[in-house]
């Protein structure tokens, strides 16, 4: 099923991504992973792409094991970086040929040896350009990247809506944000992306905190900011690893709480291979239900007579 169907057909959704393993022995516990959060039915998961070749070969892998195997509905990632058009193609035409349904489209970042993304020989210069060629040519249902603070090689928050909405004009179906720590960034830049006359859903991507130094060097990656209160509480528990996990579970929760309240159609985690603390914050949502009116909720029995006559003043 395509997962612009199932947007329109379930909310909220959760959804859980992986990168891909490198060894035999990585494939299998990545496969166990999944398997321990199909428990909680996730809408979809995906799996990101690497530009090597033995990466790009495990990302087909393990969509196809996903889907085939565990009964998930997986997506495939897919850059631009190191491949012209026509290896594109022939990657395309093998995750069809997979049953895959969808794709996320991205540029990609370059090269560790390259200051600035350079398109191969022969290859795409934009995710809007590997959308157009995944909806023109092969008719799967595609995705993109947005980053609620900005993408870090955009001038100003306008260039890079415009780019934003001309990936959409070119066929992409939904959009999932890049790691955010502070729920106003996402709900700004959503409002921006509606006056600039992007209508399709927009996914939050959380990242449960389990490591101060790792989300440090993934938020100055992305460009995402930790904000000060966040960084207070984390320096307050320097050398505590499980109570930094603790409160990084607690903390996602409580973003998670407040998007889905303020009516988030679906919520997209960014899992790091690892289950336990995206199935303990999605395992406390299913249970809170959030997402539901509380002006919905009855506290009182349905029939309160007996109780109003029991505490009924007499007449006078």
């Amino acid at each position: 099923m395509t997962i612009e169907g199932i947007l329109a057909a379930r909310k909220p959704c959760f959804s859980f991504e992986f990168f891909p393993p490198q060894t035999d022995a990585a494939m299998e516990a990545l496969l166990q992973t999944a398997a321990s959060l199909r428990a909680l039915d996730p809408a979809f998961v995906s799996v990101t792409y690497g530009a090597g070749g033995s990466t790009r070969r495990r990302t087909l892998e393990a969509v196809t094991s996903m889907k085939r195997d565990l009964g998930l509905e997986a997506m495939a990632h897919l850059t631009c970086v190191g491949a012209d058009a026509q290896e594109l193609r022939a990657i395309l035409a093998r995750i069809c040929e997979a049953g895959i349904e969808n794709v996320l489209a991205l540029r990609g970042d370059p090269p560790r040896d390259q200051p600035q993304f350079q398109p191969s020989p022969g290859g795409l210069a934009h995710a809007s350009d590997l959308v157009r060629l995944v909806r023109s040519e092969f008719g799967l249902c595609v995705g993109g990247a947005c980053h609620p603070e900005k993408h870090l090689e955009a001038p100003d928050f306008y260039t890079d809506l415009r780019h934003l909405r001309e990936k959409v004009e070119s066929g992409a179906r939904f959009l999932i944000t890049q790691l955010f720590l502070d729920n106003e960034y996402y709900f700004s830049f959503v409002e921006r992306a509606r006056r600039a006359g992007i209508d399709v859903p927009i996914i939050p991507g959380i990242m449960p905190i389990t490591n101060a130094s790792q989300i440090a060097r993934f938020t100055e990656m992305c460009g995402a900011s930790i904000p000060a209160r966040l960084l207070a509480e984390l320096d307050a528990r320097a050398g505590q690893p499980e109570a930094i996990s603790d409160f990084g579970v607690a903390y996602a929760t409580l973003q998670c709480v407040d998007l889905l309240a303020r009516g988030v159609p679906a919520i997209h985690f960014y899992t790091l291979n690892k289950s336990p603390a995206t199935r303990a914050v999605v395992s406390a949502l299913l249970a809170a239900r959030p997402w539901e009116p509380a002006g919905g909720r009855r506290y009182l029995p349905d029939n309160d007579a007996g109780l109003e006559a029991a505490f009924s003043l007499p007449q006078s």
